[in-house]
């Protein structure tokens, strides 16, 4: 669980682009007028974009809900007390307490996490494991992503690698980098995959040495040469074929989405959709929160303002009448019972509503024709960023402590201080009421 100390949650961690190396690739580029972005020299992010990008990248990939919660639960509870509060990267004294295979798992996640706020970062926004990629007996890239710059194009793939080891260096994690870029990410530019062509690739290395402050980051990617200078025109290309996000990986996305929200009833219709299921169990309304945090309206998994209520409520029953319910809850909320811990995973309401109505559409139409892409909107990120003016501050004052990814996703913290609280509930054959 997230400590939710002033401390923790103000402070902003800078870290800087070690090396950045690129590496050559036939045909380049593999999709005509794809430009990569911008390499980001600076990386900067608060421990709880930080925390929702571990739990992000713990929860992408095809398994049961059950240990996708379990291992979202186990990552945030280690960050709280292996990262220490400065602004620094340094590992608390805690880690080294680790066995070695814990050591390796937390490493893995927060290498996992840090890539994740990078490709952010660059303007990348959907993402899915890349396991389909080959099978578990060969070495691939962790994940592929879509959106920014690759929209239109096919989807560019990630390695990340994390390094907390004694003998740690600015080398030695480029090295890693290099390595990791020509053995599991090399070899998958150019092919396909169920969400998209692959047409980039990136390795993320991260590394920092317990006891000592700072990190090193490192970055390998696919080389695009610079057109050449031309005396003529330069021949007519095809432009990017489509616009919007293909709709498997806006299904893989959101389906790690809202198992972080605690919304399983989603995630059983989305694996329905994706024929990986039975028909749901309870195919009722989900019930959603409405609320107004850091000029913005988000929506939250009404189960877990629940949850929250039984540890705080003596009588139960009286949540089951909906006056009781809706003024516990509003007294929940505000006194920030839910921000004090865990925080609370919720999603901007534009994009709550675009994908369940989405969802809804292909719901009715039995799970069959799905569209091939899906209109959904993206945002710019908040609590992370390239350089070290990163967004999260109002110009009232306010100190609000969140992260919100390009894709609708939120992590909220302390203080917890919504003016207006609503409900709102989805069916998902008829879509919102309300």
């Amino acid at each position: 669980m997230l400590s939710s100390t002033a401390e923790l949650w103000g402070v902003d961690i800078i870290i800087g682009l070690t090396t950045h190396t690129k590496h050559k690739h036939i045909p380049s580029p593999v999709s005509p007028n794809f430009e990569a972005p911008e390499a980001a020299a600076t990386l900067t992010f608060s421990p709880i974009a930080l925390a929702a990008a571990v739990a992000r990248t713990a929860t992408t990939r095809q398994a049961r809900p059950q240990l996708l919660t379990g291992l979202k639960n186990s990552a945030l509870s280690q960050l709280e007390c292996l990262i220490s509060n400065t602004k620094t990267f340094k590992l608390a004294a805690d880690f080294a307490d680790l066995a070695d295979t814990e050591r390796t798992l937390f490493t893995a996640r927060c290498g996992a996490g840090i890539t994740d706020l990078y490709m952010n970062a660059l303007g990348y926004v959907w993402r899915a494991n890349a396991a389909c990629l080959a099978s578990t007996l060969d070495p691939h890239a962790d994940f592929l992503y879509d959106g920014g710059n690759v929209e239109g194009h096919g989807v560019v793939l990630a390695e990340a690698h994390g390094s907390f080891a004694a003998n740690a260096t600015a080398k030695t994690i480029a090295a890693q980098a290099k390595r990791k870029y020509g053995r599991q990410v090399k070899p998958y530019v150019n092919v396909g995959s169920p969400y998209g062509h692959v047409v980039h690739g990136y390795s993320v290395a991260f590394g920092s040495r317990p006891g000592t402050s700072g990190a090193f980051l490192s970055v390998a990617e696919t080389r695009i040469p610079k057109p050449k200078k031309k005396a003529s025109p330069p021949p007519s290309s095809q432009p990017p074929t489509g616009s919007g996000v293909t709709t498997p990986i806006a299904l893989a996305t959101h389906r790690s989405n809202f198992l972080l929200m605690g919304a399983s009833a989603v995630v059983d219709w989305i694996d329905w959709i994706n024929a990986a299921s039975e028909f749901p169990e309870d195919p009722g309304p989900v019930t959603f929160v409405r609320f107004s945090y850091a000029g913005r309206w988000y929506m939250g998994n009404v189960l877990s303002i629940r949850q929250a209520l039984r540890a705080y409520w003596w009588h139960d029953e009286l949540l089951d009448f909906p006056l009781w319910q809706r003024l516990a809850m509003r007294d929940t909320v505000i006194r920030g019972l839910l921000g004090k811990s865990n925080g609370w995973f919720v999603m901007e309401e534009t994009a709550c509503r675009a994908f369940l109505n989405s969802l809804t559409g292909m719901i009715q139409a039995g799970g069959r024709d799905r569209p091939a892409q899906l209109d959904l909107p993206s945002f710019d990120p908040t609590g992370f960023g390239i350089g070290e003016d990163i967004r999260g501050r109002l110009a009232d004052g306010s100190d609000y402590k969140y992260a919100l990814f390009r894709d609708g996703l939120a992590l909220v913290g302390d203080p917890f201080r919504p003016k207006k609280i609503e409900i709102r509930r989805w069916s998902p054959k008829e879509g919102f009421q309300g």
